[in-house]
């Protein structure tokens, strides 16, 4: 990319288009809403501090994402090392049941959103990317760094398990 203030604008306007794409991606990969803002945060700060790395007529959307799979890849080694944190004011809530969470649970949504989360994180990613975000099995794989029957299998196990646990038929997720 050419060194200059109107194409990192450029970038910086692009970025923030695809601000809702990369939300989606983000909580996806991360598990639950917080941690996804949180990947989304530290994947604009890492994309905006290193705009002047991205190549002109290349995708934004699978930088982005790419930017934000190598973050939680690092978050994962991170925490297999140091173990899970939870700070001692959450433990109470931990406990119980929330009346109103029950109620959402019931939903076919919250189980499909249930099955998501239940995914190992390479189907996960995989799903969110070629079904959510609509991304060719050509474009995930080459984000994914996998081939593309790869892509493929990783994305009929997914859909298979999610139907699994929502009760649907062969192909009710398409």
């Amino acid at each position: 990319m050419a060194e200059g203030s109107a194409t990192a604008g450029s970038v910086r306007e692009a970025i923030i288009a695809a601000l809702p794409r990369l939300r989606r991606f983000c909580w996806a990969l991360a598990g639950n809403a917080d941690d996804g803002d949180d990947l989304m945060q530290a994947t604009v700060e890492r994309a905006l501090d290193r705009a002047h790395q991205f190549e002109e007529g290349t995708q934004l959307n699978s930088w982005l994402f790419r930017i934000a799979r190598n973050l939680r890849i690092d978050a994962a080694r991170q925490s297999t090392r140091r173990g899970v944190h939870m700070p001692i004011d959450d433990a109470p809530e931990q406990q119980g049941e929330d009346g109103r969470e029950l109620v959402e649970n019931r939903s076919e949504l919250a189980a499909a959103q249930r099955a998501l989360q239940a995914l190992p994180e390479d189907q996960r990613a995989t799903f969110v990317l070629v079904v959510v975000e609509g991304l060719s099995y050509r474009e995930a794989a080459d984000l994914l760094e996998v081939p593309v029957g790869t892509v493929m299998s990783r994305l009929a196990r997914a859909r298979g398990r999610i139907e699994q646990v929502i009760g649907r038929n062969a192909g009710g997720l398409q």
